[in-house]
């Protein structure tokens, strides 16, 4: 069993309020063989929302709000699925400062990984994003 991105999965969670659909994530849903998740959701962020991008290490949205706390709540609950559903893997969405494992989103891409990728990752979950299933 896999956690995967909710929006890769064709949920409309992310922060325009749409989904980013993934034909492979879609099917291993369909089958039952991954459970989407939005750890900003989880982390009590409305759909919309205002883009965030990671400074540091912390969590801003466009406007300058502070919203680390909400990441950071949303990634242990997103950690608390994948534990009790026992996943070894994740496929999460790419560049998100939340679901990013190889590079985030911020005033230029940059190298890191987001709040919830980093937490699977040292929990022993390993990480890809939908463009590493392409």
């Amino acid at each position: 069993m896999k956690i995967v991105s909710a929006c890769l999965a064709g949920i409309k969670c992310n922060y325009l309020g749409e989904a980013r659909p993934c034909a492979k994530v879609i099917d291993l849903v369909c089958k039952g063989k991954a459970i989407p998740v939005c750890p900003e959701q989880l982390g009590g962020m409305t759909t919309p929302r205002e883009a965030s991008e990671q400074r540091g290490d912390r969590i801003f949205t466009s406007s300058g709000k502070d919203v680390t706390d909400n990441f950071e709540f949303g990634a242990k609950e997103g950690l608390k699925i994948a534990e009790l559903i026992g996943c070894k893997d994740a496929i999460l969405k790419a560049r998100s400062p939340s679901c990013g494992s190889r590079k985030i989103s911020g005033d230029t891409f940059t190298t890191g990984e987001g709040v919830f990728a980093k937490l699977l990752k040292r929990n022993g979950i390993n990480v890809v994003s939908e463009e590493e299933l392409l």
